[in-house]
């Protein structure tokens, strides 16, 4: 299944200017330099001259590392390779996230199981503090098996998740119809490796086998193409220059949007691999669906 995406038409000079924009601004993620480990007493490590970053989970603690930036949209992407074997029990948590009783969110988790059973790919959007807005995916590839890259593409009109190219879900701004979208809260990017044995496998069913201990995720590659809030400032300006038709190559991701082949993949994938989908759980919604799944 050729699984690549192309958010724009391809092959025009616009579009190769706007690539090769986006290639000039991206500069290479280091670990040392992008992130602090910030729980796990040692149990976080950076490696290989800040190239490499390794998350473990033993049984009495998990750990977790924080971005130094903060972002107010941008394009991120992070390869990780899972926890392998048997990782009942465990989440793999990478987001992004603001800070407060009405923090923005938007989540990738992945959540371990038994050897031989596919990981569930978990994702939520949360706007002011409010969630409930879960999407979940089996992947169609060992995710423990080799690095796999994970993208949340931001911007003021959309949020895009995507895996290896791959879009796999597109939450719109619908703020015209009622339905908050984040833009306004900075957020930074969070990873932690954790025990969720309550929730994480079958419903808490399947609980973490610690003889297994300690399990490790790793994290490579990273790249941020984003607007970094420092201090009250803005590196692409306003957010009202930052989206104008004068916006300069680098900054293409601002404005970027689904075309017709992505769309086309993006339902493929949604038919054949979604198995959780929060718009078409109506008993969870008595009161009727929220309004971005009828719209």
């Amino acid at each position: 299944m050729n699984m690549g995406s192309h958010y724009v038409s391809p092959m025009s000079p616009l579009v190769i200017a706007l690539y090769l924009g986006i290639l000039v601004a991206a500069v290479a993620g280091n670990f040392n330099r992008d992130f602090d480990l910030t729980w796990g007493d040692g149990r976080a490590k950076i490696l290989n001259n800040g190239g490499l970053l390794t998350l473990s989970l033993d049984k009495a603690s998990g750990s977790g590392f924080q971005s130094k930036n903060e972002y107010l949209f941008g394009k991120i992407d992070m390869q990780i390779k899972l926890v392998a074997g048997n990782s009942a029990g465990t989440v793999t948590a990478y987001y992004l996230s603001s800070q407060g009783p009405t923090h923005d969110e938007i989540d990738f988790e992945f959540l371990g199981n038994l050897s031989g059973d596919p990981y569930i790919l978990h994702t939520n959007v949360f706007s002011q503090g409010k969630g409930n807005r879960e999407q979940q995916f089996y992947l169609w590839f060992d995710p423990t098996a080799d690095f796999h890259t994970y993208s949340i593409l931001w911007n003021p009109q959309r949020i895009i998740f995507s895996v290896d190219g791959t879009p796999i879900r597109e939450f719109k701004n619908l703020e015209s119809r009622s339905v908050s979208f984040p833009k306004n809260q900075p957020m930074r990017i969070y990873s932690s490796l954790w025990n969720a044995d309550d929730w994480a496998t079958r419903g808490g069913l399947v609980k973490t086998d610690w003889s297994h201990a300690p399990f490790t995720a790793s994290y490579r590659n990273f790249n941020a193409n984003a607007c970094v809030v420092s201090s009250g400032s803005n590196s692409c300006g306003t957010a009202r220059t930052a989206t104008s038709a004068n916006n300069n190559n680098n900054k293409a991701w601002l404005s970027q949007e689904l075309d017709s082949t992505s769309l086309e993949r993006m339902r493929r994938v949604q038919k054949k691999y979604m198995i959780y989908n929060y718009c078409a759980d109506a008993k969870r919604f008595p009161q009727g669906l929220p309004p971005e799944c009828t719209i």
